[in-house]
């Protein structure tokens, strides 16, 4: 990792800037997926699906290869439209299997289409998966202000999982939720003197929130 340590869980880049730890690598798309997208209220249908199937891939990863690999993905799942997804068939997984460009595990790509299904099966009851993954959003969420304040897991995400189980999500444990959790702004874990944290929390007051 470039830059230097400032505080448990602060690096400075080379732009000068201080950032998260996880977030300050050599990969500029990395940087930019620090400052501007992670952790930013994600509300609507399609990008929710995606966030936490991308989430799924991740596991036992580093989510700098979802993030590299991310467009292809993209390419490869009809950007995420759990509609399309939904109708993916053995043929489509075999498909996938051979695809360099994304992760090739079977699990992971059959719980994707699983995924979509189920995401399809809520909202035929009237619950849109924001509404049912925004519904898990703690009411008190203290800002953290060094690495060691940094979950993997909580209550609330534990919960999460196991609802999204019940109702037919895959490779959906309680450290993927939390992840997603933090992903779509559900959790704003930027930490307490991270420049990203204030735009973060005006995004998220601003937002619409599906809850």
């Amino acid at each position: 990792m470039s830059g230097s340590d400032l505080a448990d869980g602060l690096v400075r880049n080379e732009d000068d800037v201080v950032r998260c730890w996880w977030g300050a690598g050599d990969d500029a798309g990395y940087r930019v997926y620090h400052d501007d997208e992670w952790g930013m209220p994600v509300t609507d249908d399609v990008r929710l699906f995606e966030k936490l199937c991308l989430e799924g891939f991740q596991a036992g990863l580093a989510w700098i290869t979802i993030l590299r690999k991310r467009e292809r993905f993209r390419e490869v799942f009809a950007g995420f439209d759990p509609e399309v997804v939904a109708s993916f068939g053995p043929g489509d997984v075999d498909r996938l299997l051979t695809d360099p460009g994304i992760i090739r595990h079977r699990g992971k790509i059959e719980a994707t289409i699983a995924n979509a299904r189920a995401t399809l099966a809520l909202r035929d009851t009237g619950t849109p998966l924001p509404a049912f993954v925004w519904s898990h959003r703690p009411e008190k969420h203290r800002p953290p202000r060094s690495h060691a304040d940094w979950p993997t897991q909580t209550p609330e995400s534990v919960a999460l999982s196991k609802a999204l189980r019940k109702d037919g999500f895959r490779f959906v444990g309680p450290t993927t939720a939390y992840a997603a959790m933090q992903a779509c702004g559900i959790v704003n874990d930027h930490l307490a003197t991270c420049p990203a944290r204030k735009p973060t929390e005006r995004a998220l007051a601003s937002a619409r929130l599906p809850v």
